[in-house]
């Protein structure tokens, strides 16, 4: 199997080879274990050295939520900006052909594919999607649409039948075409996830309307939407332009922002927390563009989509996969472009709290499932020898300490104040740094804590308005 394909050590024939990978799928967790046994193992023999860690790690940490916040006001100003943009008269403006798009002369000849992976979401949620992108504005007759949902048996696949032929009925009149794809589950090799679905629909799409109609794959932008995000307007013109302008479109992925908040006010608080969480994370990633990779709803040219050949059907993280499979694939020379343009998706809620709970739960831990590409990243890398190394030191630092962070760092801050005052010993719990580090720490917390008043005006500038019955209610 190519490396380029790979989603276990397994997989691999060469024993050596195989080694290798099981070493690096087994590095991550390594990691994180051994920066909390460190963290006992400091405290209790090396309380002072640990102390002054503490107290650094606290100031750096203080220092990234500046930066932090720099970047997410950065990234919300230049979203806002966008969104009042006129993206149909910069494209009609436009000075075409783009030497790297020779055959495209007119911003009319860009056909947008897009892919909606559905399992078990209502008609009601699909058609809010479906009824989004008909209504953005975008002249539908240069859209194709295609529903991928999940073939199974018994009474769940009857509904979900009538689901697609009744969103089919109602729209395939308004679109370029609308397939309907039912992804089969015994597919040897596969797993079942949103990847597999992806792969099936896309390569379905090209079969039956791109080849079908002779359209040159350089003019299909592809995006594969989340069953639950709803585009904005002037969405594919931003994206059509940003393709028609970008240095290399055919060697870049396009991002949006995805913000989590079409049922925000039906969301109880824990899910808000998240919701907004998720998405202020997003807005500072749109304006670090070196680093930016592929997450959740997104848009890649369907040219370089066939050359890696689509997406990867046997690993969970598919969206930010597709971003690592073209960057070894074109010898590192990838990007993803911020779009700095809004899609709106929903936020967690259940029938109650802990149902809710359940499933923030579950959703973060599938995205955790991104720390797959640790190992499938640095093999690859060291595979090909043909990526410039700032190229993989960038992104494999980013990938690591990125998921480090996410396991570690807030229960170090949590927690080894804590652990220094019970384990630190006599000699170190009657000495002047023992006595000082609660203030000192506590007054670094409060100086990081300020970071909270940009987080409250974001929220309120990104907060929808109210539905209706809701207005009701309050009068």
């Amino acid at each position: 199997m190519s490396y380029l394909r790979l989603a276990h050590a397994f997989e691999l024939k060469n024993k050596k080879e195989r080694r290798v990978y099981r070493l690096l799928e087994i590095f991550p967790g390594f990691l994180t274990w051994l920066t909390f046994i460190l963290m006992f193992f400091g405290a209790v023999f090396f309380p002072m050295a640990t102390s002054f860690f503490l107290i650094s790690f606290t100031i750096f940490w203080f220092l990234r939520t500046v930066y932090l916040m720099v970047h997410l006001r950065s990234g919300f100003l230049q979203m806002r900006k966008n969104q009042k943009t006129d993206w149909r008269a910069k494209l009609s403006s436009l000075k075409l052909p783009n030497p790297a798009l020779p055959q495209i002369k007119s911003w009319q000849e860009i056909i947008h594919l897009v892919i909606i992976p559905s399992y078990g979401e209502p008609y009601e949620v699909i058609k809010e999607v479906v009824g989004g992108i008909s209504n953005s504005g975008y002249p539908t007759e240069k859209i194709a649409v295609v529903l991928a949902m999940e073939q199974r048996d018994g009474e769940l696949q009857k509904q979900r039948e009538v689901i697609a032929e009744k969103i089919k009925s109602e729209y395939q009149d308004r679109f370029l075409q609308f397939l309907v794809s039912f992804h089969p589950g015994n597919i040897p090799g596969e797993i079942a996830g949103k990847g597999s679905n992806e792969h099936y629909a896309g390569k379905k799409a090209l079969a039956e309307i791109i080849d079908a109609k002779n359209i040159p794959y350089e003019n299909v932008i592809v995006s594969c939407f989340d069953a639950d995000t709803v585009v904005s307007a002037g969405y594919f013109d931003r994206l059509a332009f940003a393709y028609l302008t970008c240095e290399k479109p055919l060697r870049s992925s396009f991002q949006p922002v995805p913000l989590f908040l079409n049922n925000i006010w039906e969301s109880p608080s824990i899910s808000k927390i998240f919701a907004f969480s998720t998405s202020f994370w997003q807005l500072i990633q749109q304006s670090r563009p070196e680093i930016l990779v592929t997450f959740s709803s997104q848009s890649i040219g369907l040219k370089p989509l066939v050359e890696v050949g689509f997406w990867q059907e046997n690993v969970v993280s598919e969206d930010s996969r597709i971003f690592y499979q073209c960057l070894l694939h074109f010898d590192g020379d990838w990007q993803t472009v911020p779009l700095y343009f809004p899609v709106n998706m929903d936020a967690n809620v259940a029938q109650n709290f802990w149902q809710t709970s359940k499933n923030i739960y579950k959703q973060q831990k599938r995205w955790a499932y991104g720390a797959e590409n640790i190992p499938y990243l640095l093999f690859g890398f060291m595979k090909n020898k043909n990526i410039p190394k700032r190229i993989k030191w960038r992104f494999g630092f980013n990938i690591i300490e990125g998921f480090h962070s996410w396991n570690t760092h807030s229960v170090i801050i949590l927690c080894l104040g804590w652990i220094l005052l019970w384990l630190g010993g006599k000699e170190f719990g009657f000495s002047i740094l023992s006595f000082n580090l609660p203030q000192i720490l506590g007054s670094l917390m409060r100086l990081s804590m300020y970071g909270i008043f940009i987080s409250m005006y974001m929220t309120i500038a990104l907060l929808p308005p109210p539905p209706k019955e809701k207005i009701s209610k309050i009068n």
